[in-house]
């Protein structure tokens, strides 16, 4: 229940909480908390080489680790629209999907406050935009299928196995 640790409060009413099966519950108000995964969208930017784009992270968790472009989604957002915001924000292009991967769940950060992650994964292909790292992205690189980096400089647990769905893709 990491997205709900630490909770002893409600956040209506600020009567104790009750803990449950994934849940946190008020006895005073009703208010009911969920342990749920945090939907991401993530895109697997392709450049005409065949090239992947990675962006360094500036920031906690796994700060100065390679990463995906993606990130969490807000409230009532689809998530392609999602998706290009976030490919704006970190990398100041303009994005077209070509072809859903799949879903990979994670973990963002270690230890017991860790939320897990919903990663929805996109191919995508620059459509325009000014290839620039912004946001929590210090830096920016594009990677041959062969020359990714290996596990141990990545960010997160998914990227190896969704790196290994990419290239199995294209051949198409």
């Amino acid at each position: 229940m990491a997205i709900l640790h630490g909770w002893r409060y409600c956040p209506r009413c600020a009567h104790d909480l009750e803990p449950g099966d994934g849940s946190v519950r008020c006895p005073s108000c009703g208010f009911v908390g969920y342990a749920n995964s945090a939907p991401c969208a993530v895109a697997l930017v392709e450049d005409d080489e065949g090239r992947l784009l990675l962006g360094r992270r500036a920031i906690e968790p796994f700060e100065g680790m390679w990463d995906t472009p993606g990130g969490y989604l807000r409230e009532h957002e689809h998530p392609l629209d999602g998706l290009r915001r976030e490919l704006r924000e970190e990398t100041g292009l303009e994005i077209e999907p070509i072809g859903f991967l799949g879903v990979w769940m994670d973990w963002y950060g270690d230890g017991p406050a860790a939320n897990s992650t919903l990663n929805m994964v996109w191919r995508a292909r620059a459509t325009g935009g000014e290839l620039r790292p912004a946001d929590d992205v210090a830096e920016l690189a594009w990677f041959a299928p062969d020359a990714l980096p290996p596990p141990d400089e990545l960010a997160f647990t998914l990227l190896p196995s969704v790196f290994a769905a990419w290239r199995a893709t294209k051949g198409d």
